[in-house]
């Protein structure tokens, strides 16, 4: 059975098949192409390991490193990228073809912030009953908020009618 694949660069005794090696050493000196066991025996010297660095080149390159130490910064670095990672929502704004002027301007502005926030939107607007005769007020009233809100967004996905609403969604720009 064959030794389970650890995650992240090898180290040490774990690097196999490997003649020489592209080694820089602790202070960050670049020593050249050395046999792969003099590098290791260097890294023994020193009481640091020797850890692949870019394992794809010819030959592999190697760096004399605390991998504890190294390891952890990685981690460190990941954990900080996650943290300012910014996961987009999309927020839902709902409509209906007689909204009165208040009523729109109202719904505009949380738009606005939610453009502000970089959200992207979706325009739900619903029809009830005899309103669905009359869609096109709807979609002139979602051509009204398109064009509202050209400078700060863009049309991700046109207006288009499934069952009885018409859908818009907008990113910001």
């Amino acid at each position: 059975m064959p030794a389970p694949q650890k995650d992240g660069p090898r180290a040490n005794r774990d690097i196999r098949g490997v003649r020489e090696v592209q080694l820089i050493d602790d202070t960050g000196q670049n020593r050249g192409v050395v046999p792969f066991f003099d590098a290791l025996n260097m890294a023994e010297e020193v009481g640091l390991d020797l850890v692949e660095i870019a394992p794809n080149s010819v030959p592999p390159v190697c760096k004399l490193l605390d991998y504890g130490r190294f390891r952890f910064n990685e981690q460190k670095k990941q954990n900080e990228a996650r943290k300012r990672q910014k996961t987009v929502e999309v927020k839902e704004i709902k409509l209906r073809p007689g909204i009165d002027k208040h009523d729109y301007d109202t719904k505009m502005k949380s738009v606005q912030r939610f453009f502000e926030e970089g959200d992207k939107v979706k325009v739900t607007l619903r029809f009830r009953g005899r309103e669905m005769a009359h869609q096109d007020l709807g979609l002139k009233l979602l051509e009204r908020v398109k064009s509202e809100t050209a400078e700060v967004a863009k049309v991700e996905s046109e207006p288009m009618l499934e069952g009885r609403q018409m859908i818009m969604i907008l990113a910001p720009r």
